[in-house]
C-alpha cells in the first residue's frame, strides 16, 4: 500500500514540471506599456516634423506679409508722387493754354497795331508830312526827318535807357559792367573765352613819336 503511494508520486512529479511555464505577476502591463510607449514615440516624432513644417511655413507666411506691406507702402508712395505729378502736370498745360491764349491775343494786337501805322503813314501822315515840308521849303527851312530816322532815334533813346537802368541794377549789386559789355539791344553780351585782355605774353606797341608839325595840324583854329 505504502509503495503504491510513494510510485503514484514519484510518476506525477515529472509530469507536472512538463508542463508550458506561464507569466505571473505585471509582465503583461510593462509590455503593454512598452509598446504604446514606443507608438507615442513614433506619433511625437510625426507631430514634431509637422510642428516645424508648420512653423517654417509660419515664418514664410510672415515674411510674405510684411513684403506685401512694404509693397502696399510703396505703392502708396507712388501714388502720391503720381497724383503730384498729374498735378503739376495739369498746371504746365493751364499755363501752356493761357499763354497761347495771350500769345494769340498779342499777336492779334501787333497785327492790328501794324495795320494802323501802315494806314495811318501811308494816308494822313503822309500828306500831312508832304504840307509841313511845302511849307517850311517856302519858308526856307529844312524840311523834317522822314519817320525812319524818327524811329530809329526813339529806339536808340529806348536802348539807352535799358543800359542805364541795367548799370545802375548791377552798380547796386557790385556787379556793375562796363558799358563795352551791353549790346546794342540792352542787354549784357558774353564775352569769348580766350586769353585775357593785358594778358604778359602780349607786348606793348610803340607809340610813334609826336612831331610839332603833326600837333600844329591837329590844334583847333583860332
Amino acid at each position: 500500500m505504502a509503495s503504491t503511494s510513494a510510485s503514484s508520486s514519484s510518476t506525477s512529479a515529472p509530469a507536472s514540471s512538463s508542463g508550458p511555464l506561464l507569466a505571473t505577476g505585471d509582465w503583461t502591463k510593462s509590455l503593454i506599456q512598452l509598446a504604446k510607449t514606443a507608438e507615442l514615440k513614433k506619433h511625437a516624432l510625426t507631430l514634431q516634423l509637422h510642428t516645424a513644417h508648420i512653423l517654417s511655413a509660419h515664418a514664410a507666411l510672415e515674411q510674405k506679409n510684411k513684403a506685401i506691406q512694404d509693397l502696399k507702402e510703396q505703392k502708396n508712395k507712388l501714388e502720391s508722387e503720381r497724383q503730384r505729378l498729374l498735378s503739376c502736370l495739369r498746371e504746365v498745360n493751364e499755363d501752356r493754354d493761357k499763354a497761347d491764349i495771350q500769345e494769340a491775343t498779342l499777336n492779334k494786337e501787333v497785327n492790328e497795331l501794324q495795320h494802323k501805322i501802315k494806314s495811318i503813314s501811308e494816308g494822313e501822315y503822309a500828306a500831312a508830312k508832304q504840307d509841313v515840308d511845302r511849307l517850311r521849303q517856302e519858308l526856307g527851312q529844312p524840311p523834317l526827318p522822314s519817320l525812319q530816322t524818327t524811329l530809329e532815334e526813339k529806339s536808340a533813346e529806348y536802348l539807352k535807357a535799358l543800359r542805364l537802368q541795367a548799370e545802375a541794377a548791377n552798380a547796386a549789386t557790385g556787379t556793375k559792367r562796363s558799358g563795352d559789355e551791353l549790346g546794342s539791344d540792352g542787354q549784357p553780351v558774353k564775352r569769348p573765352r580766350g586769353r585775357p585782355k593785358g594778358s604778359k605774353n602780349t607786348k606793348p606797341k610803340a607809340k610813334p613819336a609826336s612831331t610839332p608839325g603833326a600837333v600844329a595840324s591837329t590844334a583847333p583854329p583860332t
